[in-house]
């Protein structure tokens, strides 16, 4: 048997209470959500007080990002839940729409999420006349944070696991991850891909858009952007090899779920909503390449 590492002793909720014959309970993946926008928040009011970064007056004013969070949040949620729906699970959610409100439960798409906030973002952008690109490059240096908490999150709910590995570092998700691995031997060890997201989306990725901030990159509109959805969708398109596809993707002729497929090799959902990403992020580099 290889080694592998056993799943640390850690459920979904932070805590639960009951009141008055009722339920009430903090998730983690509820909290991580609270995290990131928190800070978003921080660092888009640290943005807008620093104007020398900007080289000239900052988009917005710092008391302006509470308007402009009141709408990003509305559109993350939105978004995000309604792209998991669309995408991934149209036919359950069909057979039981109430269970699309339920979104402390999980089932969150970052490309649903990433469009709600295109689309708050454009809105606020015309009903306060801001520069649009100049906001969209102080979100995408606000998003990294949220998005390596989500996949911490992620992990410790026990869900978008990896593909069988025997590598050292595998670790032995509990319950249904168990359900593709009759022929391993001993316990299964996955990929932790959500711990490899958080690392690539969040860590590395914030890491190089705040070097790319020290070297003048917000005096030249579009390039933190363009540097974001470059490296987010070449980070997930990476990712999408290590980690099982969505169950309604995978069949007995398809095991890897892939979406599209050429004679075994194939493109999982993820990689092909990553893909456009990774265009428009090189037409964003290529457009600020005359102000840099």
């Amino acid at each position: 048997m290889h080694a592998a590492i056993p799943f640390p002793a850690i459920g979904p909720e932070v805590f639960s209470v009951t009141l008055w014959g009722f339920e009430f309970a903090l998730r983690w993946y509820a909290l991580a959500y609270i995290a990131g926008l928190l800070a978003a928040w921080s660092i888009l009011v640290w943005l807008m007080r620093r104007p020398a970064l900007w080289g000239g007056d900052a988009p917005i004013t710092p008391a302006a990002v509470e308007e402009l969070m009141t709408a990003v949040v509305i559109g993350v949620v939105i978004g995000g839940r309604l792209g998991f729906v669309l995408i991934y699970q149209p036919g359950y959610f069909l057979a039981n729409p109430l269970e699309i409100l339920k979104v402390w439960q999980g089932g969150m798409s970052f490309h649903g999420g990433f469009l709600g906030v295109v689309v708050a973002g454009l809105w606020y952008c015309r009903r306060n006349a801001v520069a649009p690109l100049a906001l969209a490059d102080a979100f995408a240096l606000a998003t990294p944070v949220g998005l390596m908490l989500g996949r911490i999150a992620n992990f410790i709910n026990a869900e978008l696991w990896g593909r069988p590995t025997d590598l050292p570092w595998g670790v032995i998700f509990p319950g249904v991850a168990a359900q593709d691995c009759a022929d391993v031997v001993g316990a299964c060890a996955r990929h932790p891909s959500q711990l490899y997201e958080a690392g690539l989306e969040g860590l590395v990725l914030g890491l190089v858009l705040w070097l790319l901030v020290r070297r003048g990159a917000l005096r030249a509109p579009g390039r933190i952007l363009g540097a974001f959805l470059t490296g987010y969708g070449a980070a997930r398109f990476f990712v999408e090899f290590f980690r099982v596809a969505d169950a309604q993707y995978i069949t007995p002729k398809n095991p890897l779920g892939h979406v599209i497929d050429w004679a075994g090799w194939g493109l999982s959902m993820g990689q092909i909503l990553s893909l456009p990403m990774m265009a428009v992020g090189l037409w964003f580099l290529w457009r600020a390449r005359a102000v840099w």
